[in-house]
C-alpha cells in the first residue's frame, strides 16, 4: 500500500514532460549583507510566481540579518540598517517563502547565488531542502544569446534588450519582476527551437551531454511513487543510493541541467541500470535508504555509509572504574557521538564535574600500588591508585555518573555550571569559553541519547501521520526500529490495516546498550517522523516516557550557549 502526494502534479514529468504554458515558475532575488554563503546572510526576498505568462502572486519582505549592513553593501541597494531594524527575521520569512514557492520551479539571475542562500538558509533554520527544478536566466541567455546581441548577461543589459517594463534597481522585488521578463523573452526564442516542455528547457541549457540524454531512458519503468533509488555500474556494484517522493522525477533530474554537482555527473556516466524500492511513506524510504547505505557502502555517496559507525562514553569493568570511549556500548553508556573527539570532550567534562580518575592503569581493590597524580595534589582526583580512596568511598563518583547518564540526577551539570560562573567572575574567560563548549557537548549528547534511549526501550509503538491526500501513514516501530510501514488511503477503515501491518511486522530482538542494539541513525529518523506536528500515537506497548528534569531541562542553557558562540 502507498499514496502519491497531490502536490506532486506540478513537477510530475509523463514521457512528453510538463508543458511549459503549464508550468508554474517562482522567479525570485535576494538582497544580502555580502556574497558568501557561509558568512552574510540575506536582508531582502522578492519573488514573482508566474504561470502561462500570468503573474498568479507576489512576495515581498525586507528581513532583519541580525547584525549590520556593510556600508558598501548599502550603497548598492540603499536597504539601511534603519530599514531593516524593524523587519522580520530569517526564521520567519523562510518558511512563507517556501509555502509560496513549494511545488514550483524556481528561477533566478545568476541562481548559484541565491540557491546558495537559501539552502545555506534551509540548512541553518532545520527546513530540508525541497529540491526544486531550477533555472538560470544567465545560463539560459547565455545559450540563447549570441555575444553580439548581449556581450554582457547582466540583468539590466538583459532587461534593457528585452525592453522590461521593469528596470532593475539592485532591490529585491523590481529585480525579480525584471528577471520575469528576461524569462518570458528567453522562452519565446527556445519555443521557436522545438523546446516545449520543462524537462527540454532543463535539456537545452548548456552541461547537459549527449550521453545524459541517452540514458534518461532509465528512469522509463521507475513509478511515480515514494520510494529508494540505487544506480548501478557496469559490474552490478551499487554506485548511489538516494530517496525520492517521486521514484521517476527524481531519477530523470540526475539526467538534465538541475543536476550540477561533478561528483554526480561523473556516477551517471558510469551508471548502466536504476533499481527501485517503491516505499509506502518518506519514513520508510528513509530508514531504508540507510540501511541499503550500510549494506553497500556506495562510493558516490558521502553521508550515512556507516550507520553504526558511532563512538560512546561507557565506565570500565573494574574495582575502580573509569571513562573509556568505545565502538560498541554496554548498558548505561552516554553517545552516541558522531566523533572520538566529541566522546573525549564529554569524558573530560565529567571528569571535570564528578572527579572520576583520568588515568588509564587498573588499580587493585586490595593493593593499590600507585602514586599521586597531579591532580591528586589538585583536589580533583582521590588517588585510589595510591590507596587514598577505597571502592565503596570511590563508588558515590561512579553512581553519580550513571544516574546521570540515565537522566535522574543532574548534580555534575549544576557542578559544572557552577565553576563557569566562577571562572567568568575571575576573568579566566578562554578558559570559561574552553569549559562552556565542552559542557554543551556534554548536554547535547545527554540529552539526544535520553531520547534516543527512551525511544528504543519501548517494545512495540504504532504510530500515524494524515497525508496529503485525506488518508494516513503508519508505522510500526520496535525498539527504536521501524518494522512495518503502510498507509489506508481516504475512506479505507485505518485499524484494519494497523492490525496487518502489527501482524506481519519485522521481529526485533533487542540487544544490549542503551539503544537495544538498533542503529543511532535510524532511531534519530524515526524519532524525527515521530516528533513532526501532527503525528498521533496509535498503541503502545508500554509508556513512552523520556527525563524530563534531566539534560532536557537544560535546553534554554544550551540554546543561549550556542548563540554566543
Amino acid at each position: 500500500m502507498s499514496t502519491v502526494p497531490s502536490a506532486r502534479s506540478q513537477l510530475s514529468f509523463d514521457e512528453l514532460g510538463t508543458p511549459l504554458r503549464t508550468t508554474t515558475f517562482v522567479v525570485f532575488d535576494l538582497e544580502t549583507t555580502g556574497g558568501s554563503a557561509e558568512a552574510d546572510t540575506i536582508t531582502e526576498f522578492g519573488a514573482v510566481k508566474v504561470r502561462g505568462g500570468e503573474v498568479l502572486g507576489e512576495f515581498a519582505t525586507l528581513v532583519d540579518p541580525g547584525r549590520g549592513i556593510p556600508p558598501e553593501v548599502v550603497s548598492l541597494t540603499g536597504i539601511t540598517n534603519a530599514m531593516v531594524c524593524v523587519a522580520p527575521r530569517l526564521e520567519q520569512v523562510l518558511p512563507a517563502f517556501l509555502e509560496f514557492a513549494a511545488g514550483s520551479v524556481l528561477v533566478a539571475h545568476n541562481s548559484g547565488f541565491d540557491i546558495g542562500f537559501l539552502r545555506r538558509a534551509c540548512q541553518q533554520l532545520g527546513y530540508p531542502w525541497p529540491k526544486p527544478a531550477v533555472v538560470c536566466t544567465v545560463r539560459l541567455a547565455r545559450r540563447v544569446l549570441s555575444r553580439e546581441e548581449a556581450p554582457t548577461c547582466r540583468l539590466a543589459a538583459l532587461a534593457g534588450l528585452f525592453r522590461s517594463a521593469t528596470t532593475p534597481v539592485h532591490r529585491a522585488l523590481p529585480d525579480a519582476q525584471a528577471t520575469v521578463d528576461v524569462l518570458h523573452a528567453l522562452l519565446e526564442r527556445v519555443g521557436s527551437l522545438g523546446v516545449h516542455t520543462l524537462e527540454e528547457l532543463l535539456d537545452y541549457i548548456p552541461d547537459v551531454t549527449p550521453e545524459q540524454r541517452r540514458k534518461r531512458a532509465m528512469a522509463r519503468h521507475l513509478p511515480h511513487e515514494p520510494g529508494v533509488y540505487l544506480f548501478r555500474g557496469p559490474g552490478d556494484e551499487v554506485l548511489y543510493v538516494g530517496t525520492a517522493s517521486d521514484l521517476r522525477r527524481r531519477v530523470r533530474q540526475y539526467f538534465t541541467a538541475s543536476e550540477t554537482r561533478r561528483r554526480l555527473r561523473e556516477m551517471v556516466r558510469l551508471a548502466v541500470r536504476v533499481d527501485s524500492v517503491t516505499c509506502a511513506h518518506p519514513l520508510e524510504a528513509e530508514v531504508r535508504e540507510l540501511r541499503l547505505l550500510a549494506a553497500h557502502k556506495p562510493m558516490y555517496n558521502r553521508r550515512s555509509k556507516n550507520p553504526r559507525q558511532s563512538w560512546w562514553v561507557t565506565l570500565t569493568d573494574e574495582a575502580f572504574p573509569r571513562l573509556s570511549v568505545v565502538r560498541v556500548p554496554r548498558d548505561g553508556a552516554l553517545g552516541p557521538f558522531r566523533s572520538p573527539k566529541l566522546a573525549e570532550e564529554a569524558a573530560l567534562a565529567l571528569q571535570d564535574a564528578t572527579g572520576i580518575r583520568p588515568c588509564t592503569q587498573r588499580i587493585s581493590a586490595r593493593k593499590p600500588s600507585g602514586r599521586p597524580c597531579a591532580l591528586a595534589e589538585l583536589g580533583r582526583c582521590g588517588a585510589p591508585c595510591a590507596g587514598r580512596q577505597t571502592v565503596a568511598e570511590y563508588r558515590p563518583i561512579v553512581d553519580t555518573i550513571s544516574l546521570l547518564v540515565a537522566g535522574q540526577r543532574p548534580d555534575p551539570l549544576h557542578h559544572l555550571a557552577g565553576r563557569l560562573a566562577a571562572l567568568a567572575r575571575e576573568g579566566r574567560y578562554e578558559q570559561a569559553i574552553f569549559n562552556r563548549d565542552r559542557m554543551r557537548t556534554l548536554i547535547r549528547v545527554l540529552d539526544r541519547g535520553q531520547r534516543l534511549a527512551a525511544l528504543a526501550a519501548v517494545a512495540e509503538l504504532v504510530a500515524a501521520r494524515p497525508d496529503s491526500a485525506g488518508g494516513w501513514e503508519f508505522a510500526v516501530v520496535r525498539h527504536g526500529r521501524l518494522a512495518s510501514a503502510g498507509v489506508a488511503r481516504r475512506g479505507v477503515a485505518p485499524m484494519p490495516v494497523v492490525d496487518a501491518l502489527v501482524a506481519t511486522a519485522e521481529t526485533v530482538l533487542p540487544s544490549p546498550g542503551p539503544l537495544r542494539g538498533a542503529p543511532a541513525e535510524e532511531v534519530s529518523t524515526v524519532l524525527r517522523w515521530l516528533d513532526r506536528p501532527g503525528t498521533r500515537m496509535v498503541r503502545c506497548s508500554q509508556p513512552w516516557t523520556e527525563p524530563a528534569h534531566c539534560a532536557a531541562s537544560w535546553r534554554p542553557w544550551l540554546e543561549r550557549a550556542d548563540s554566543a558562540t
